[in-house]
């Protein structure tokens, strides 16, 4: 893989922002942490040599001046909301994140619970975590919320928020994901802190749109294209054109809420410390890239990757036909097109030739393997098999997986389980490949490759099932699926679909 980020200088030149913005206050700033802390393969993605756990390590270089605080809003506990890369719900979240956290030495304070207005299911989950020994404070619904200020930023807004006991300098407030309240509680911790005659500062780190490389980058195109369902729009800020007369990006958000924030700064503290939102951002990511055009050719293929997503969504009936409009654009404005992805022509050929599904995979070192469709596998299983034993040098006549093994499986799905596909899926074919790795030598072999396929890509000329996409995602395959069913039936997706 090519690089085009310097993972290490960021880590350093972003900790030590972090401090030079702590000590500009009263040794004492609330840092709103956006994105994902540390797993953000995004970022990874578009920004080759950027490890997905950067933002932890960078934090863990201040981890004895370091506190985090989760945050999580009362109705999104209410309505289960669910954390679309993982499928789990925001609680459930929260408390995967407390454990990541304490496990890599970075101590989390306490849990916030937002918008509160008395939500059962919020109470029994404050109960939860404090019989875990976690602290919990309720911050309320304020009326008006964000523009009626004179309220918001007084005894009966701010005021009757449970102040967030603190002992850190760095207070970083975090969340399962967008919509939390996290902004709310930084500026509530503000009011609280000023009046105990703390001067505490306000920070946000937002990885994207990053704020020193131009507005139509493929890299910033691409986080319109990530965010496409959150309508986020990136923007020159305007504040930080007319203050400084420099042209930086920032997102419609934050511009939006900028003079408003000001208003409750100025309210809370006398005059507001920023002149535009790119002015509160501690972003050091841009400084960071060492190849412009690795980077943008990388961004130009996460993009097209969000569009087959997107599109896929759509005829599952759970996507929206602007969000594909949006990604659409993106496309064009990023000077990017589907045959771009070298894996897409090569699937769609194969499938013309075989009149049947087919996949197709680029491996590390930019050849391209295949799979068909079989009276034993499905094309995802095939080219998953195909692209092991190319990396293990195995002859691929040479079979792994011998067929008498394959029967038995076949006959447990159609005569026990139900199942009308006597096709094996993904994680079928991995099982049988584990078991014949204790007989067979060249089995075994290619079972050790499993983690060369970390990175490559992957292009199906159907959809798949949801067993074989999360498959595909475990082993670091970045896959994309063409928007339509085979034979145009409507398989569930939530199960094995083709069964």
């Amino acid at each position: 893989m090519k690089i085009g980020f310097d993972n290490e200088k960021y880590l350093k030149m972003q900790s030590q922002h972090i401090r030079e913005r702590i000590s500009q206050f009263d040794n004492k700033l609330y840092l709103e942490f956006g994105g994902k802390l540390f797993d953000d393969f995004h970022a990874s993605r578009v920004l080759p040599g950027f490890e997905p756990d950067s933002k932890l390590r960078m934090l863990m270089q201040l981890s004895d001046q370091a506190e985090i605080v989760i945050v999580i809003s009362a109705p999104d506990i209410d309505k289960n909301k669910v954390r679309g890369d993982l499928g789990i719900t925001y609680d459930v979240d929260t408390l995967r994140l407390i454990e990541e956290f304490t496990q890599r030495g970075l101590y989390v304070g306490s849990v916030c619970i937002t918008q509160y207005s008395g939500q059962e299911s919020a109470d029994l989950f404050k109960n939860r975590l404090e019989k875990l020994g976690i602290k919990v404070y309720l911050h309320y619904t304020i009326p008006g919320y964000p523009s009626n200020t004179a309220l918001i930023v007084s005894d009966e807004g701010y005021g009757k928020n449970e102040y967030i006991e603190t002992s850190r300098p760095l207070v970083v407030i975090t969340a399962p994901g967008p919509g939390s309240g996290k902004m709310a509680t930084c500026l509530s911790q503000l009011y609280h802190e000023y009046k105990r005659g703390i001067s505490a500062g306000y920070a946000k780190f937002e990885t994207f749109p990053i704020w020193n490389i131009p507005l139509k980058h493929p890299v910033n195109l691409a986080y319109e294209a990530a965010t496409a369902d959150l309508n986020d729009v990136n923007m020159i800020d305007p504040f930080h054109l007319e203050a400084y007369g420099e042209t930086t990006v920032n997102y419609n958000r934050d511009v939006e809420i900028f003079p408003v924030l000001q208003t409750m700064f100025e309210k809370i503290i006398g005059e507001c410390p920023y002149k535009s939102p790119t002015d509160m951002g501690v972003n050091m990511v841009g400084n960071c890239i060492v190849d412009d055009e690795v980077c943008r050719e990388a961004s130009r293929q996460e993009i097209i990757r969000r569009y087959y997503k997107s599109m896929d969504d759509l005829v599952s009936g759970t996507g929206k036909e602007e969000v594909s409009y949006k990604i659409e654009l993106l496309l064009k404005q990023a000077h990017a097109a589907l045959e771009d992805r070298k894996v897409v022509p090569a699937a769609l050929e194969k499938e013309k030739e075989t009149g049947s599904p087919a996949a197709a995979m680029e491996l590390p070192d930019g050849s391209i393997v295949y799979g068909k469709t079989s009276a034993l596998l499905g094309a995802s299983s095939a080219v998953l098999l195909n692209a092991l034993k190319e990396l293990a040098g195995i002859d691929h006549k040479h079979h792994v997986i011998s067929p008498e093994a394959i029967h038995p499986i076949q006959e447990l799905k159609t005569k026990y389980l139900g199942s009308k596909n006597p096709r094996l899926h993904t994680d079928e074919t991995l099982i049988a490949l584990s078991v014949s790795a204790a007989s067979n030598p060249e089995a075994r072999l290619a079972l050790e490759q499993c983690h060369k396929l970390k990175g490559c890509q992957a292009h199906t000329s159907v959809m798949l099932s949801s067993v074989d996409i999360r498959e595909f995602r475990k082993l670091g395959v970045e896959l994309t699926c063409e928007p339509k069913f085979e034979n145009q039936k409507n398989y569930a997706l939530d199960d094995k679909a083709d069964d």
